[in-house]
């Protein structure tokens, strides 16, 4: 055992202790999977990270993610936590204000802007309109009439979502689901004209065999506006309110600096924790 720095960093937090946790091991060298999931299973947050040196080239750091029962490729809000608790720590980017970061899901750009971090969204490996009987399905886990469901979408960049549009706000704020089995699923809905965040987002998951609903989602977000984006169903940039329903208040903000070009998602970071952990 060796005493490592750590970080529990709030994600997308519009003010503190309202965004999405992540817990950081930033001296993750030389730990076994099985040491991090254990850790990982201890947190018990949605996300631990451990930070290790790069392997491939052009990356500033390593970065294995961790949910309380299996590793991910990719997740959004860790990589953001994670890059803040790198950059907190005295890492410097080989170029300037753009850091690499290595994962299982491959290399992932990180700008800081301010006190801003936004990551360049990755490619998706689902997408495509859900099918008649996944619609049919997405109402039921939903509890909503189909014909309220605008549109779905396969919108899977790792973690596997399927998402739905409804009319607007207050019905995604409204929707209590039932069981997802094997699904994970995001809603969106717009908010009226004028307001300060463009739509409001709900993420569900199933976790302990009952449906459990994530703060804030960097990857559920990312892929949402590749879509909503790519289908002209958005504007970029954008704001994207999320947590309302469970008493969060994160913000995620969209932005596309060229037509055309990566998809950027960002938002504020803040350090709540520090200091070492005996792993």
């Amino acid at each position: 055992m060796a005493t490592r720095r750590f970080q529990q960093v709030d994600v997308f937090a519009a003010d503190p202790l309202y965004g999405n946790p992540v817990a950081v091991v930033v001296d993750g060298d030389g730990l076994t999977t099985d040491e991090m999931q254990t850790f990982a299973r201890w947190t018990n947050l949605s996300e631990t990270t451990f930070l290790s040196a790069p392997t491939a080239d052009g990356a500033d750091y390593a970065v294995r993610i961790f949910t309380p029962d299996e590793e991910l490729p990719f997740a959004g809000h860790p990589t953001l936590g994670s890059c803040h608790a790198w950059l907190t720590a005295g890492g410097v980017p080989a170029d300037g204000d753009t850091i690499v970061q290595e994962c299982r899901a491959g290399l992932v750009r990180v700008r800081r802007s301010g006190a801003s971090l936004a990551f360049a969204a990755p490619p998706l490996v689902r997408s495509g309109p859900a099918d008649a009987d996944e619609l049919a399905r997405l109402a039921e886990v939903l509890r909503v009439d189909a014909v309220q469901i605008v549109r779905a979408q396969w919108v899977d960049n790792g973690p596997g979502w399927i998402a739905a549009q409804l009319a607007d706000a207050d019905s995604v704020l409204a929707v209590e689901p039932g069981p997802l089995g094997e699904w994970k699923v995001g809603v969106v809905g717009a908010h009226p004209a004028g307001a300060a965040e463009s739509f409001e987002v709900r993420a569900f998951f199933t976790k302990g065999g009952q449906v459990a609903e994530d703060p804030v989602t960097g990857s559920l977000n990312a892929s949402l506006a590749q879509w909503m984006l790519g289908d002209g169903l958005a504007v970029a940039p954008y704001r994207v309110r999320q947590g309302t329903a469970m008493g969060r208040r994160g913000i995620v903000e969209i932005d596309q600096p060229e037509a055309d070009g990566d998809v950027w998602i960002g938002g504020a970071t803040v350090t709540l924790i520090e200091g070492t952990v005996t792993l």
